[in-house]
């Protein structure tokens, strides 16, 4: 027997996309090789390398901590570094 999935990602600006899917809304804020996701589930940040397959992913519980309040200012900082450095 199968199973129905859904999921659709929509890019609201650079570096920030809004993901849809069968069991909620959540949102991710980052670029290749640093993203951090926030939905109904609680949040999860991913840092890796891009093109190797190696990354790290830790999962939050559902509320947002101040670990992950900074993290995300500085995954915003040099995703913005990134934009301006490379165009």
């Amino acid at each position: 027997m199968g199973f129905f999935r859904f999921r659709r990602s929509v890019k609201v600006i650079p570096g920030i996309k809004l993901n849809l899917s069968k069991s909620g809304v959540s949102t991710s804020v980052g670029r290749r090789g640093a993203s951090l996701t926030f939905g109904s589930r609680g949040s999860r940040t991913t840092v890796g390398a891009p093109g190797t397959g190696v990354s790290y992913t830790e999962t939050g519980r559902r509320g947002v901590g101040v670990g992950t309040v900074v993290l995300m200012i500085v995954v915003v900082l040099v995703v913005l570094a990134a934009m301006v450095a490379f165009g």
